[in-house]
């Protein structure tokens, strides 16, 4: 296996946001089959260790892909735009305002008069924007325009801690009752 290759490289994938999910698992299989390190039991130490090295590349490729959040910050840092806490430029101050409300309708919820209905709306409401979002990215990467692309998944990390905060808010009611 050659670790130098990017990831779309190692499954035979074209570099983009949109790819075909069956042949990315499809190229996984193969691949896995052929470097697991239970292949390589009966080898010598240094065979092992880059065997075992081999499946983690493999798996951390994988898992990058499969996931368009993952696939995007992976996008823009082969076109070497940082999309961590070091990049860090203020995002648009309606986004900001944007996320304080629904955070509040979350921290509320609990008291609401139906707070799984609530719990509902909301993360119906986030999962639109994050789909408005991941559709922003693509056009503004598509056309280049990394600086925008950046903004868009810098947003999606956002909705992405959102939707996993509204998970946990139902599965502490779903204890609750």
């Amino acid at each position: 296996m050659n670790l130098s290759q990017n990831y779309f490289e190692l499954f035979g994938l074209e570099a983009g946001f949109v790819l075909d999910r069956a042949l990315l698992d499809t190229a996984f299989r193969e691949l896995q089959k052929e470097y697991h390190p239970d292949r390589f039991a009966h080898k010598g130490d240094a065979e092992q260790r880059q065997a075992v090295q081999n499946s983690t590349h493999l798996n951390t490729a994988y898992e990058t892909l499969k996931s368009p959040l993952s696939r995007a910050q992976y996008l823009l840092s082969l076109q070497g735009v940082l999309t961590g806490e070091e990049s860090r430029k203020q995002l648009p101050m309606d986004f900001l305002m944007q996320q304080m409300e629904l955070r509040e309708t979350l921290a509320e919820a609990p008291e609401a008069a139906d707070p799984f209905a609530t719990l509902e709306a909301l993360e119906s409401q986030t999962v639109e924007l994050e789909k408005a979002c991941f559709d922003h990215f693509q056009v503004a990467y598509a056309g280049g325009d990394l600086e925008s692309a950046e903004e868009s998944v810098r947003k999606l990390q956002f909705l992405k801690k959102l939707l996993s905060e509204i998970e946990a808010m139902e599965d502490r009611l779903d204890e609750e009752f």
